[in-house]
């Protein structure tokens, strides 16, 4: 090859500022240096350029047996792994290794020397990099790569690998010689920073589509509870496409409810809950669910300190993963659903939770359970086993959304053959002085003393914003509508009073809903306040003080707009204008999958 011939022959052409020379007379050794080379050979393990290091070798003095000079006693003193192979024997086997590579590999010394160095490799080990490999010393050239290796106990290792020819005067092939060095920790970083970018991305892709999905999901469900109103009598054949298109609406509902979720940005409303209490009243709903061939059995510690959690949102985890060990077991068998308590203390930073007491909700099953590449991607978004139809793959990926929000932890661990436990981890919740548990006694709105209150109504959405008056119409409110905030900031001044501002979270322009709130709370201060939003993302950032409860999600119905407007009404001048309420997601504590199969 022509650098070889280059280094036999003498510098000549381009090449020859590249030629290093060490030494003299009888001791001369020279070598090719990195700098300007453009392929692979050239890449460096730490990330600089390379410049001065040789890409391959000249020696004058070959063999191995001088052992007696500094430089062997460097060799043998670094802590980047060595080794040294001989392509004129059979198989190319190693004939020299230093200390740390002994450390490194965790083989002896008398295990390594004659054997090719593929005993490295492993099930998991790239056979494209290996052939690359290969193929750079059968040309006699450099390489430089990274590979997956494996270690004396078979524990994998990311190995950053450089290779180069070492020649004699003549451009004989003596040696390849090869450093390395284990970059296990830098590869793991990067593929968990691709991995939260990747999330990331989905996250916002899904509360994007949840937004504009809600607003028209709101519109749908508005329409067909006024028809069916409306349709007392006619007849029936009418009345059932109505009920099958309202039972759609509300399954859309849950879908973007669970893409929020999943996303962390559903905005949760944390309560004082008792996990035992509410497993118990939920049971029954459970047992339907998973049908005669499935049999549940609770397992309760008592007594379990309160949670602070979302109870709807709690529920529709739970449903999802006793539904997931139901499907574990087509043939039918027991899920046990256990509650216990366990304390993190010293592993708990390491966890990624702060150290203290945990209330733990767990499912088993003795189903299929799970193979180790299934169960690293159990919790992805859109990751489903489960045939066509039968799975969106977003059940268990919203639960870890709801239990990290929850400032919780996801665990699973599978076997397979033997089946699955999930266990999800809750902080207890704080006590609380008796003061602030007292409930705040509810005043009647202006609406039912027979004074009819006045709404103003904020949305960007014509068709939401006219579904919205039409419904609060209905209700008895007097009602004024308004497309921006800046409409709605001009009837504030310019308008009759307003008891009660109904505006939407996300609004074009440079005044959303958030603002609006803050703006009216600062100029009428005895307005109450209540938000509605298919989208959360807002939510998630520091926000104005706003009343404790008054973001209604859409897609909403009738009734529970009626509840939430008389409840917001009911609060003004009772203190209720509070800060967040604390539901927002905790640190990042990833999920912990365990798996026993063999």
């Amino acid at each position: 090859m022509s650098d070889r011939s280059e280094l036999s022959a003498g510098p000549s052409g381009d090449s020859a500022e590249r030629v290093r020379t060490e030494g003299s007379g009888g001791n001369a050794s020279a070598g090719l240096a990195a700098e300007g080379m453009d392929d692979r050979a050239s890449v460096s393990p730490t990330g600089r350029p390379p410049l001065h290091h040789w890409q391959m070798g000249m020696v004058s003095q070959p063999g191995l047996e001088g052992r007696g000079d500094v430089f062997f006693a460097a060799v043998a003193m670094t802590r980047m792994p060595m080794v040294v192979t001989d392509p004129n024997q059979p198989d190319n086997p190693i004939v020299f290794a230093n200390g740390a590579f002994f450390d490194l590999t965790g083989y002896e010394k008398d295990e390594v020397l004659g054997r090719n160095c593929r005993f490295l490799q492993g099930a998991q080990t790239d056979r494209e990099t290996v052939a690359e490999i290969r193929e750079a010393v059968r040309n006699r050239r450099p390489i430089s790569l990274e590979v997956l290796n494996y270690k004396r106990d078979g524990s994998a290792f990311w190995n950053a690998l450089f290779i180069g020819p070492v020649f004699d005067p003549q451009g004989k092939l003596l040696y390849f010689f090869a450093s390395q060095m284990d970059i296990t920790r830098r590869r793991v970083s990067e593929q968990a920073f691709y991995q939260a970018q990747k999330m990331e991305a989905i996250g916002q892709l899904t509360a994007g589509l949840a937004h504009d999905f809600n607003n028209l999901l709101q519109v749908i469900a508005g329409t067909l509870e006024q028809m069916t109103d409306l349709l007392d009598t006619n007849p029936a054949a009418i009345r059932r496409p109505l009920e099958l298109a309202e039972r759609a609406t509300q399954q859309g509902a849950r879908l973007t409810q669970q893409l929020l979720t999943f996303a962390r940005k559903q905005r949760l409303d944390p309560k004082p809950v008792r996990l035992n209490a509410l497993v118990t009243e939920f049971v029954d709903m459970l047992s339907r669910t998973v049908g005669d061939r499935v049999s549940l059995r609770l397992d309760l510690r008592a007594p379990l300190p309160p949670c602070q959690l979302d109870p709807v949102h709690l529920e529709m985890a739970l449903l999802n993963v006793v539904i997931n060990a139901r499907d574990a077991m087509p043939d039918g068998g027991e899920v046990v659903i256990a509650t216990g308590l366990t304390q993190l203390d010293g592993e708990a930073e390491s966890d990624h939770l702060p150290p203290g007491e945990y209330v733990t909700l767990s499912v088993s099953d003795r189903g299929d359970g799970m193979p180790p590449d299934v169960l690293r991607r159990a919790a992805e978004p859109f990751f489903t086993t489960k045939g066509p139809g039968r799975g969106t793959g977003l059940g268990l990926a919203m639960v870890h959304g709801f239990v990290q929000q929850s400032r919780g932890r996801l665990e699973i661990e599978s076997t397979p053959g033997q089946g699955t436990t999930l266990r999800m981890l809750f902080p207890r919740a704080a006590a609380r002085p008796a003061e602030q548990q007292a409930p705040v006694p509810r005043q009647p709105s202006a609406a039912s003393e027979g004074t009819p209150a006045t709404v103003l109504v904020v949305d960007d959405s014509d068709d939401v914003r006219e579904l919205a008056v039409s419904h609060l119409t209905g209700l008895g409110y007097r009602v004024l509508s308004a497309r921006s905030g800046e409409e709605a900031l001009a009837l504030l001044d310019h308008g009759p009073p307003i008891d009660l501002l109904f505006t939407d979270l996300v609004m074009p322009g440079g005044i959303n809903g958030l603002v609006l709130a803050e703006r009216f709370r600062r100029r009428s201060p005895d307005t109450a306040v209540l938000l509605t939003t298919g989208y959360n993302e807002e939510l998630n950032d520091d926000s104005p003080h706003l009343p404790e409860g008054a973001v209604l999600g859409k897609p909403y119905r009738r009734a529970e707009l009626a509840d939430r407007v008389g409840d917001a009404l009911a609060g003004r001048g009772t203190g209720g204008r509070t800060g967040r309420d604390g539901g927002q997601a905790g640190p990042a504590d990833g999920l912990h999958l365990r798996n026993t199969g063999t």
